[in-house]
C-alpha cells in the first residue's frame, strides 16, 4: 500500500469519532472529510512549513485569535464573555483537538458569532427607528482592532448606538434622504446576517485552517476547492473580470495586487492594500461582504465581459478613517499586452547651472535625453520555444531602441511591479552586470543555493536609476537588491519595497485522502518552503530593499508592507557571497542625496505631501465626530484644501521634462499601435477624501483624478492631474548622477543632442 494511502487511513480511523462529538445542535455542521483535512493540514504544515514550528499552546492560541477576528475584526459582534470562554476552553487545546481530528470549536464558535450578529442586527433595526440629531459632542472609533470587546449589556449597547449613529450620518453626508438613511443602515447588516447564514461546511473550515497557516505567516493559506478554482482561474490569467488578486484580511477582502492590463490596473484608482467593503452588480444595491468566504466575493466581482460593478472601497492610505470611496469598472478580458516592458524617452530642458564645480560652469545645459523603462512584471512563457514571452528579451530589445536614440540615463520603473518568474528577474539583472550572483535561496532543509546571471553580456552600461514603491514585491525585489549590492544604479523610492522575501508552494490535498473519502474536494494547502537572501546576506523578507534616496510618502506611514502583517517571517541573514562589484554610486551617493534633499525641502507638492502625513497622523487614532456642524466643517476645509492645491497646479506652465512616444513590443514587431485607453469618468462618492498615493508618484502623470467634490464630472474635468513626483525627482537624480559620472562626456553629449 502507497504511503499516502497509509497515512491517509490511519487519520481516518482516528477522525470517524471526533466528527461526531458534540456537534448535534450546530446551525453549520462539518462534512465527513473535514476530520481528516484538518489532520492533514497540521500535519503537513508541522512537516513542510519552512519554519519547521510544532503545532503547540503557542500556535494554538494564536489560531484561536486568527479565527475570532476574521469573523470579528472589528470587536463588535462577541461579548467579552464570550471570547473569555472560548479562551478558556480552547486557548490551549486546538493543537490536540486538530491532531485528533476534531474540529468542533470551529463551528461551535461560528454559530456563536452569527447568534450574536442575529442580535445585533435585531439592536441595529430598534436604533434606526430612533430620532438622532446630529448635535451630539459624542465620538465614534472606527477602527476597532485594538480595543476590548465590550461587556454585554450598557457598554454593548452605548457602543452600537455610536456605530449606527456614525452610518446615518455618514449616509446623510452623502445626501441620502432620510428614509433612505434607514434603508441602507438597516439593508447592510440584513445583507450582513444572510452572508452568515448562507455559510456551508467548507467556508468554516476554510476559515478555520486559514487561521492555523496564518499563524505561522501570512502568506500561508488553507484553501477549499472553491478557492482553490479560484487561485487556478487567476494564474492562467484566463478570467474575465477586473484584475485584481484578493486575500482575507480581518474579515475584508483586501487587494493584494493589480494584474498589470487589467480594468482596474488600467482605471489607476483601485491600490494594493485597499479592503473591499461591499460590491454591486451595476446599478443594483450594494452587497455587504465583510466577513464573506473570499471565493464568494471573487464570484461577485467577476463576470462577463462588458458588464459593470462597483466597489466599496476603504482607502489603504485614507487620512480620515471614516472613508469610502465606490469605484465603478467595466469587466474585461486581461490585457496581457499590458503587462510587458514599455520604454519612451523623456526630454529634460536645460537648467541653470548652479555654480563652480558643476559641468557647463557659469552657463545652463542642453536638454539630456532620458529613457525610462516601465516594468510591470516579471512575465514568462511556461511552455517556452521559438517566440515565447520573456521579459528579459522583451526589455534588451527596448533598450537597443532606447540606445539608438541615444540616451544618456536610463530609468527603470518597478514601482508596480508585485513579482513574477524568478527566472527573468535574475536574467533581466543580468542586462546591467557581466555576470555573477544575484540571489541566494534557502530551502525548508536549510540547504542554501545561489543563482547566477552566467551570460556575460551587459545590454546597458550607462547611468541608472531605480524607482521603487511598497508595491514592489518579491522578483522586484531581488532585482532592485542585486543592482543596489553590485553598486550598479542608485535605488529610489518610499522607505522601502514590499518585504516579500519568501517562497509558497501548492500542495494538493486529495492525493493523501483515503480511498473511502476518494470523492471528496479537500482543497489545497499553499506553504511558504523557502526564503530569498540578497548576495550582501541580508533577506529581502520583512525589511524590503532600503532605497539610497528616499522621497517622502504617504504609505510611509500608513505602512501596510510585509513588516506589518501579523505573524511575518523575520528578517535574517546569511553569509554573502564573492561578487565583483560595480560600484558606480558609492562616490556620487554623498552629493545625490543632498541635492535631492534640497530640492525636496523646496518643492510645494513635497510639502503638500508632508502636510498629508501630519494630517494622516493626527486623524490615525482619533475618533470620528458624530456632530454634523464639526463634520462639514472637516469637510469645507479639505475641500478648500483641494480647491488650493488644483488652482496652484493650473498656474503651473513649466513641464520638467517632455515624453516622447511609449515604444512597445509590439510596435518593434511591426504591429499598429493600440488605440489610447480614455480615462475613467466615474467620480468618487461624496465623502470621499483625496487619495494621497497620487502625491506620492503612485498615480501615473496622464491620469486624471477622481472628483473629490461628489458634483459630478463637469467638476472632475476641471481638476488637473497631480504631478509623478517620483518620475520627476527620480529624472532629477539621475542627470546628476549622469553628471557626477561623466561631467565631460554628459557636458558634450548636451551640445550633441540640442
Amino acid at each position: 500500500m502507497r504511503t499516502t494511502e497509509r497515512l491517509a487511513r490511519l487519520i481516518l480511523s482516528a477522525s470517524l469519532l471526533a466528527l461526531a462529538q458534540g456537534l448535534a445542535s450546530a446551525t453549520v455542521a462539518p462534512d465527513p472529510s473535514a476530520p481528516v483535512v484538518a489532520q492533514l493540514v497540521t500535519r503537513l504544515i508541522e512537516d513542510t512549513h519552512y519554519s519547521h514550528r510544532p503545532v503547540d499552546e503557542t500556535v494554538s492560541r494564536q489560531m484561536l485569535r486568527n479565527y475570532i477576528e476574521f469573523f470579528d475584526y472589528n470587536r463588535m459582534l462577541l461579548e467579552k464573555s464570550d471570547v473569555d470562554e472560548f479562551e478558556a476552553r480552547y486557548g490551549d487545546t486546538l493543537n490536540n483537538r486538530l491532531k485528533a481530528g476534531d474540529v468542533a470549536p470551529a463551528y461551535a464558535i461560528f454559530d456563536r458569532v452569527e447568534k450574536r450578529l442575529a442580535e445585533r442586527t435585531a439592536l441595529v433595526h430598534k436604533l434606526t427607528a430612533s430620532t438622532f440629531t446630529f448635535k451630539t459632542d459624542e465620538t465614534y472609533a472606527v477602527d476597532r482592532t485594538k480595543s476590548p470587546w465590550p461587556a454585554a449589556g450598557p457598554e454593548r449597547d452605548d457602543l452600537w448606538k455610536r456605530r449606527v449613529e456614525f452610518e446615518l450620518l455618514q449616509e446623510k453626508l452623502n445626501g441620502a434622504k432620510p428614509e433612505d438613511q434607514v434603508k441602507t443602515v438597516n439593508g447592510r447588516y440584513d445583507r450582513l446576517l444572510r452572508t452568515f447564514q448562507e455559510y456551508d461546511s467548507s467556508s468554516v473550515l476554510q476559515a478555520y485552517l486559514s487561521a492555523l497557516t496564518h499563524a505561522f505567516d501570512p502568506h500561508s493559506d488553507y484553501m477549499a476547492a472553491a478557492q482553490t478554482e479560484n487561485f487556478n482561474i487567476s494564474m492562467r490569467l484566463s478570467l474575465q473580470g477586473i484584475g485584481a488578486v484578493l486575500n482575507s484580511e480581518e474579515g475584508y477582502a483586501k487587494i493584494v495586487s493589480l494584474v498589470p492590463g487589467g480594468p482596474a490596473d488600467m482605471d489607476h484608482r483601485l491600490k494594493p492594500n485597499d479592503k473591499i467593503e461591499a460590491v454591486a452588480q451595476g446599478e443594483e444595491p450594494f452587497v455587504e461582504t465583510v466577513s464573506m468566504p473570499l471565493d464568494r466575493v471573487v464570484q461577485l466581482i467577476r463576470g462577463p465581459k462588458g458588464t459593470t460593478v462597483r466597489l466599496k472601497v476603504i482607502p489603504a492610505d485614507a487620512i480620515d478613517r471614516g472613508t469610502r470611496v465606490v469605484i465603478k469598472l467595466v469587466r474585461d478580458e486581461i490585457k496581457l499586452t499590458e503587462q510587458e516592458a514599455k520604454a519612451r524617452v523623456l526630454t529634460v530642458p536645460g537648467r541653470p547651472d548652479p555654480g563652480p564645480g558643476h559641468a557647463g560652469a557659469g552657463g545652463a545645459h542642453a536638454p539630456l535625453r532620458i529613457g525610462l523603462l516601465s516594468l510591470p512584471s516579471f512575465y514568462a512563457d511556461m511552455k517556452g520555444g521559438v517566440g515565447a514571452k520573456s521579459t528579459a528579451i522583451d526589455v534588451e530589445r527596448l533598450l537597443a531602441r532606447l540606445k539608438k536614440e541615444r540616451i544618456e540615463g536610463l530609468i527603470l520603473d518597478l514601482r508596480r511591479n508585485g513579482g513574477g518568474s524568478l527566472k527573468e528577474a535574475i536574467a533581466l539583472t543580468g542586462l546591467f552586470i557581466a555576470y555573477g550572483p544575484v540571489v541566494q535561496v534557502k530551502d525548508t532543509g536549510g540547504r542554501m543555493s545561489v543563482l547566477d546571471d552566467t551570460d556575460p553580456g551587459v545590454a546597458y552600461d550607462g547611468p541608472m536609476v531605480v524607482l521603487t514603491s511598497k508595491g514592489s514585491a518579491s522578483a522586484s525585489e531581488i532585482t532592485a537588491a542585486a543592482l543596489q549590492d553590485y553598486g550598479r544604479a542608485v535605488i529610489i523610492g518610499e522607505k522601502s519595497t514590499f518585504g516579500k522575501g519568501t517562497v509558497q508552494a501548492m500542495i494538493d490535498l486529495a492525493r493523501y485522502m483515503p480511498s473511502e473519502l476518494r470523492d471528496a474536494k479537500p482543497g489545497s494547502l499553499k506553504l511558504t518552503i523557502q526564503k530569498f537572501y540578497r548576495v550582501s546576506g541580508g533577506s529581502t523578507q520583512n525589511r524590503g530593499v532600503i532605497p539610497d534616496v528616499r522621497l517622502p510618502a504617504l504609505s510611509d506611514e500608513a505602512d501596510f508592507a510585509e513588516s506589518s502583517q501579523k505573524n511575518a517571517m523575520p528578517y535574517d541573514e546569511v553569509p554573502a557571497v564573492a561578487v565583483r562589484r560595480i560600484d558606480q554610486v558609492t562616490a556620487a551617493l554623498p552629493r545625490l542625496e543632498q541635492e535631492s534633499a534640497r530640492r525636496v525641502a523646496a518643492s510645494r507638492e513635497f510639502a503638500w505631501v508632508r502636510d498629508d502625513v501630519r494630517l494622516w497622523k493626527e486623524q490615525k487614532d482619533k475618533p470620528v465626530s458624530l456632530n454634523e456642524a464639526k463634520r462639514l466643517e472637516e469637510k469645507k476645509e479639505q475641500e478648500a484644501r483641494e480647491k488650493e492645491r488644483n488652482k496652484a497646479r493650473l498656474a503651473v506652465k513649466d513641464k520638467p521634462f517632455e515624453e516622447g512616444p511609449e515604444i512597445t513590443i509590439e510596435e518593434l514587431d511591426g504591429k499598429p499601435a493600440p488605440k489610447p485607453i480614455p480615462p475613467p469618468v466615474d467620480a468618487k462618492a461624496p465623502d470621499a477624501k483625496p487619495s494621497d498615493a497620487k502625491a506620492s508618484g503612485a498615480m501615473a502623470p496622464d491620469t486624471k483624478p477622481p472628483d473629490k467634490s461628489g458634483k459630478g464630472e463637469k467638476d472632475y474635468e476641471k481638476a488637473p492631474p497631480a504631478p509623478d513626483l517620483f518620475l520627476q525627482e527620480g529624472t532629477a537624480v539621475l542627470i546628476d548622477f549622469v553628471e557626477a559620472q561623466h561631467p565631460r562626456a554628459a557636458q558634450a553629449a548636451h551640445a550633441a543632442n540640442p
